[in-house]
């Protein structure tokens, strides 16, 4: 690899050598990401990398009840869906009519429909009317937002929930601010300053989605 290679293009080469060792082909994931492309859904899903992440980290938790904002085509949502038993159940909240049925589709598709709750329309609309505890909450909606997500996530939690919100970097530009979904998000980090109830980090990350990153939190 030459020296002058973009940084984006080594970081793209890397996630396909990454997924080529240690992420087997998947019919299915393959046919959502088809599904959603097919539907004129945006193309902002979690990469393989990050959904086998989400995956393992529910198992790692021994997630039975998972929550997931923001639910696009369900790449995700399969994702965490596969990691709970038999009897768990994943409830997830979409704006977007139309990314809702792509979702159930593929969902359908993947054999999970039966374990998967969509709740569609604002999710501060539907989150107030959930009862928890939820073992693991994945926030990956409209960064504006973010803050009041973040809030409900740890009222809808227990201790020892895991809590994962994603693209909090946004390429850097968290540090200066100046659009409404960098705003939410910087706001979310003032909350996580001032709260006790859970503990916190935040990783950057570089990959075939670019540079961005996550939060890592879990509920004292």
């Amino acid at each position: 690899m030459s020296d002058s290679t973009a940084p984006g293009e080594v970081w793209r080469e890397v996630d396909r050598y990454l997924e080529g060792a240690l992420l087997p082909e998947d019919p299915v994931l393959a046919a959502a990401l088809a599904r959603n492309a097919e539907a004129g859904l945006p193309p902002i899903d979690v990469s393989p990398a990050q959904g086998r992440f989400l995956h393992l980290l529910a198992r790692l938790a021994g997630a039975r009840r998972i929550l997931e904002i923001g639910t696009l085509g369900g790449y995700s949502t399969i994702e965490l869906a596969r990691a709970l038993p038999a009897d768990g159940r994943l409830v997830t909240c979409e704006y977007s009519p139309e990314h809702a049925a792509v979702a159930r589709a593929n969902l359908e598709h993947a054999g999970l429909a039966d374990q998967v709750d969509i709740r569609v329309g604002p999710a501060l609309d539907t989150l107030p009317t959930l009862e928890g505890p939820f073992d693991l909450v994945f926030v990956d909606a409209d960064k504006q937002n973010n803050a009041a997500y973040l809030d409900h996530a740890i009222r809808l939690g227990r201790p020892g929930t895991v809590i994962v919100v994603d693209n909090v970097v946004r390429g850097g530009r968290i540090l200066a601010g100046g659009d409404p979904q960098v705003d939410g998000t910087r706001r979310m980090f003032a909350a996580l300053e001032r709260e006790d109830r859970v503990q916190a980090t935040a990783l950057q990350t570089v990959g075939a989605k670019g540079y961005d990153g996550f939060v890592l939190a879990r509920v004292r």
